[in-house]
């Protein structure tokens, strides 16, 4: 910086020494103080201590220089209302800088700074205070003392975790914390009551945090994290809510509450594991924005989802269909009751073999239920899309005709002993459910040939399907599955159908290539390297043949 900008203040300007005759222009004794000086993107590679010779600045920009480090000079500087240091070198601050009463904003994102001055909680005036894109691992407890603070900026940093006490931040409105390591938001976050802005994509967050007092919360981005639930206690809290952004994790499935956000204008679903939406969806008045590809959505065409928002939210209200009132008041049933208003189809009993109580969303199956099958042989059970937590125990009751069970749609966690007894049993549909794991006891299973496990929560294959011989298709679409062993698969002399689609698989075993029964191999959304994606897309023998070329000779 040349000499004569800093002494600015105090060298007569050289014209006083020649000019005697002044007009009113050249009035330099009522010449003020210098208040603003930008010296941005330049090639300092340090700033004088001189700094200290102008007083009465308000603003300093020395943004995209070279600087490694500051003057502590800069602590003079007591009007200081505006500091710009970003995209330079520097390693640290200097602790002078803690004594700058009116800095209104900080500036330094883009550095190199692995950790702020412990003291920083005493710029008490600071309103913006912007650390992104540093090496931070973590935050000064003093935080909580900038009750004036209205933007914080913490993203692109290695923080593993915030500190709580950032709730006591009454006035922040806008805080991001993009890109870093954190897995949990703290509780205490949520008595932010004048946050407006909430930016936490990129992190490794596994649920979406609570925000009972944030009502005034405007936008909330979490995309690209790893969650799976969206809890519909949460969403209700978050009343003002207008942007909701979630693109790119791993979220099964929408709740109802979801039409709790009367405010929401945008709402990105993007490359999630959903499969089914609520058609209520539809009836939130302000949505304008509705993102859903890259979901294996089952309900909506593809090609609906290529034509906008409006069209989709139309689509969804034409399905809204309203129970009528008092639909859960059964009247009992009595020999005159007629088939159309018991609650089981008696008709389809005794001619079907059917034995049907499916999209009640019933906790627990009736006893009248299993009551009126009598001495009649049931061959097929549906009872999906209920709120069954457990399999329905009279289920035994069916074993000696039963063939073809289907619990879809319910929040079955584990299967009970009573299910290996149906000796019969050829198909069983346990899809969207919370499975994590099968009891080995289904190897009595024996005539088993169709098994659906696709949308639950297994991390790894359930053993016990190696030692099913009889099956003849898998559906593990939609879980967590990390690895399988092609050896034992390869023993499966019946299996032709294994859909591995969407798990978690990050390679795929070389002698896979081996199970030359397989004709359906769907391996697609997993996050192997190799085969790759034109090798998949050619089809079951192309991919097992380049899977038997790479098995080591």
């Amino acid at each position: 910086v040349p000499e004569h900008v800093w002494r600015i203040n105090l060298d007569v300007p050289e014209e006083a020494q020649q000019n005697l005759s002044f007009g009113a222009a050249d009035r330099w004794w009522e010449q003020t103080d210098l208040t603003k000086l930008i010296l941005a993107s330049n090639k300092l590679q340090s700033l004088s201590e001189d700094v200290q010779l102008l007083p009465a600045l308000t603003m300093l920009d020395v943004h995209d220089n070279q600087l490694t480090s500051l003057p502590s000079a800069l602590g003079q500087l007591e009007n200081l209302q505006k500091l710009d240091v970003s995209h330079n070198k520097l390693r640290s601050l200097p602790e002078e800088l803690l004594q700058l009463p009116h800095l209104r904003s900080l500036l330094v994102q883009h550095n190199e700074l692995s950790q702020l001055p412990e003291g920083l909680g005493q710029l008490l005036s600071l309103e913006e205070l912007d650390v992104s894109n540093n090496q931070l691992t973590a935050v000064p407890t003093s935080f909580a003392l900038l009750v004036n603070l209205v933007r914080l900026n913490l993203a692109c940093n290695q923080l593993k975790e915030l500190p709580a006490d950032l709730s006591a931040l009454k006035s922040l409105r806008q805080l991001d914390c993009t890109k870093n390591y954190l897995e949990t938001v703290p509780s205490k976050l949520a008595t932010m009551a004048s946050l407006e802005q909430l930016y936490l994509r990129k992190n490794k967050l596994r649920s979406l945090p609570e925000f009972p007092s944030c009502k005034l919360l405007k936008e909330l981005h979490a995309g690209e994290n790893q969650i799976e639930i969206l809890d519909a206690e949460n969403l209700k809290q978050l009343s003002s809510l207008c942007v909701l952004e979630l693109r790119d994790n791993k979220i099964k499935a929408v709740p109802e509450e979801i039409t709790v956000l009367q405010k929401l204008e945008r709402l990105d679903l993007a490359n999630n594991d959903i499969s089914r939406l609520p058609y209520t969806l539809g009836n939130l008045p302000q949505l304008k924005f509705l993102a859903l590809e890259g979901n294996p959505l089952r309900t909506i065409r593809r090609d609906l989802l290529q034509k906008g928002t409006q069209e989709l939210l139309k689509y969804l209200r034409s399905k809204i269909q309203d129970d009528g009132p008092g639909a859960s008041e059964e009247p009992p049933v009595t020999a005159m009751t007629l088939p159309s208003q018991s609650k089981v189809n008696i008709h389809a009993i005794t001619t079907l073999k059917l034995l049907e109580y499916s999209d009640k969303q019933a906790a627990e199956i009736p006893s009248a239920v299993f009551d009126a099958v009598g001495a009649n042989p049931v061959a097929t059970v549906n009872f999906s899309k209920n709120q069954l937590r457990d399999i329905p125990p009279r289920l035994v009751e069916l074993k000696d005709s039963v063939c073809d069970v289907s619990l879809g749609f319910n929040k079955i966690s584990s299967i009970s002993s009573e299910l290996c007894l149906l000796h019969k049993l050829t198909h069983l549909d346990l899809r969207n459910n919370v499975l994590t794991a099968l009891p080995e006891e289904m190897e009595a299973l024996k005539r088993l040939h169709t098994i659906n496990l696709a949308f639950n929560r297994f991390k790894v294959f359930p053993s016990v399907l190696y030692h099913l011989p009889a099956l003849e298709t898998i559906l593990l679409s939609n879980n967590q599955v990390g690895s399988i062993d092609p050896v034992q698969l390869k023993g499966m002399d019946k299996l032709g159908t294994l859909d591995l689609q969407n798990n978690d698989l990050l390679q795929v075993p070389p002698e896979l290539g081996n199970c030359e029964n397989l004709r359906s191999l769907l391996l697609e959304g997993n996050p192997f390297r190799t085969p790759r994606a034109a090798v998949l897309a050619k089809g079951t023998a192309a991919v097992l043949e380049y899977l038997r070329s790479r098995i080591p000779s």
